[in-house]
């Protein structure tokens, strides 16, 4: 479960922290869509790694001075044409085609 990078192991309080920024910052990336993180039975916030790698490059972009709402764009299109790659790819595996 801990191996699996889409387990929702961290809090708030420990995302923010190792991703080195604010609460707030997390909970508006949540208002921009870049990421949703699980809710627990009482109703916290909790991250996976791999939304904690999503959250920190858009910290990075940020603070390069990138506007928050157009850095998630980028992250999430980025995010889906690494999708498509891979798919292309295993299918161009799968049917012998280059």
């Amino acid at each position: 479960m801990f191996g699996d990078e889409d387990f929702p192991a961290y809090t708030m309080g420990r995302a923010a922290e190792i991703v080195g920024t604010s609460q707030d910052f997390l909970r508006r990336l949540g208002d921009a869509k870049l990421i949703t993180p699980l809710r627990s039975g009482g109703g916290h916030r909790r991250y996976s790694r791999y939304q904690l790698r999503l959250a920190a490059r858009a910290r990075e972009m940020v603070d390069e001075g990138t506007a928050l709402e157009a850095a998630c764009r980028i992250i999430i299109l980025e995010d889906q044409l690494e999708e498509a790659q891979r798919l292309n790819r295993r299918y161009q595996e799968s049917t012998g085609k280059d």
